[in-house]
C-alpha cells in the first residue's frame, strides 16, 4: 500500500494536488494519508528548475519525519552535494561551471539570504545534512525503487559499500573519483545507464549540449534491439541495423520475470488529448517522471502488491 511519485522538482503546488488526489490530508503540518498503512515513496529530484524548493522541500522532509513517506536521494540531490563538498586539491568535488551553477540555480536563489528570509543559507545547509541521510534505492519482497535505474551490478556493489544504503561524507568524496567501481555504481543508480554512439556520431540535447552518450532502455536486452529502439528520447539520425556490442562491457538488463521496479529521471511526456495518460513500459517497468518541470505532469503510482502493474494506477496532475 504505497504511492510512488516521480520527479517534483521545486513543483510544491502540483505536488499538493497530487497527495490530496490520492487521498492525503494535511495536519499537524505535514501529509498524511486516511489510511495509516498507506504512504508515499518518492524517487528523487525534489530541487532545482521549479519555483516553489523550499516549499517542496518541507513537505518531502515533513512526511519523511513523521513516517507517510520514503524518500530517494536523485541525481539532482547528490549533485548538490557535491556542488557544496570542498574538494581537498582546491575548489568543490562538482565543479561551479556555468553549466552546473545554471542547473542548480533556481535552489541557490530561492535559499539566499535575504531581509524576508534572514536565514536562508543556514536552512539550506540543514537540508544538505538531510540529503546525505537519504537511500540511493529501496527494495521490498513485492518491489524495487531507484531514482534513475536498477542495475543489478550496480546495486549489489551499493549494497555492500553504503552505511544503510546511504552515502557518508567519505563515500561522497571517494564517490566522485572516475573509473572506480564507486563512481559507475552511483552514476548508473542515479544518472541511469548510456550508450556509446559509435562512429563519432553525436546529437544535441533539449539543453543545446552536444552529446555522443544516448541514455537507453536497461530493461532491454542490448543483443536483440536496434539504436532507434532502444532510445530514450527521441534522436534523429541514428546508426541503423543492430548495436555494436563488440565494446560494450555490461550487456545485462532488468528481467522480464523480476519484481516490479519503479524510477523516474527520464523526462517522458503525457501527450495532449483527453485519452492520453501515462503509459508503462512493461508490466513490471515503470518510469514516474513526466517532466513537470517543463510544462508536462506529477505522476503517482499507487502499487497494492500486484505481480503485474496497471496503467489504470496512475494518478496524476498538469503543471500549473
Amino acid at each position: 500500500m504505497i504511492d510512488l511519485i516521480g520527479d517534483v522538482h521545486g513543483h510544491a503546488d502540483e505536488l499538493e494536488e497530487l497527495l490530496a488526489k490520492l487521498g492525503y490530508s494535511k495536519k499537524d503540518n505535514y501529509y498524511s494519508h486516511i489510511n495509516p498503512d498507506r504512504k508515499v515513496l518518492f524517487v528523487g529530484d525534489y530541487i532545482d528548475r521549479g519555483p516553489k524548493i523550499r516549499e517542496t522541500l518541507e513537505i518531502v522532509k515533513q512526511m519523511v519525519d513523521h513516517d507517510s513517506a520514503i524518500a530517494l536521494m536523485g541525481n539532482h540531490e547528490y549533485n548538490a552535494l557535491t556542488f557544496n563538498f570542498e574538494n581537498p586539491e582546491g575548489g568543490h568535488l562538482r565543479k561551479h561551471s556555468i553549466k552546473n551553477i545554471h542547473q542548480h540555480y533556481q535552489t541557490l536563489n530561492q535559499f539566499r539570504t535575504r531581509k524576508e528570509f534572514p536565514k536562508g543559507e543556514e536552512k539550506y545547509a540543514e537540508y544538505l545534512e538531510w540529503f546525505k541521510t537519504l537511500p540511493l534505492f529501496y527494495e521490498t519482497e513485492s518491489f524495487r525503487a531507484v531514482h534513475a535505474c536498477w542495475d543489478y551490478k550496480s546495486i549489489d556493489y551499493l549494497k555492500k559499500h553504503l552505511s544503510n544504503n546511504r552515502l557518508t561524507d567519505d563515500l561522497i568524496h571517494q564517490s566522485v573519483k572516475k573509473d572506480t567501481a564507486l563512481y559507475e555504481a552511483i552514476e548508473n543508480t542515479l544518472k541511469g545507464k548510456e550508450l556509446k554512439l559509435p562512429n563519432n556520431e553525436f546529437f544535441m540535447d533539449s539543453d543545446g549540449n552536444k552529446r555522443d552518450e544516448m541514455r537507453y532502455k536497461w530493461w532491454e536486452n542490448l543483443s536483440e534491439m536496434t539504436y532507434e529502439e532502444i532510445k530514450m528520447h527521441p534522436i534523429t539520425n541514428l546508426p541503423t541495423g543492430t548495436i555494436d556490442l563488440s565494446e560494450i562491457k555490461d550487456k545485462n538488463y532488468y528481467k522480464k520475470d523480476d519484481k516490479s521496479v519503479f524510477f523516474g529521471h527520464y523526462w517522458l511526456r503525457v501527450e495532449d488529448g483527453p485519452k492520453q495518460k501515462p503509459t508503462l513500459f512493461r508490466d513490471n517497468i515503470c518510469c514516474l517522471d513526466y517532466s513537470v518541470a517543463k510544462n508536462g505532469h506529477l505522476v503517482a503510482y499507487s502499487f497494492d502488491n500486484e505481480l503485474e502493474l496497471s496503467e489504470q494506477k496512475f494518478t496524476w496532475v498538469k503543471k500549473k
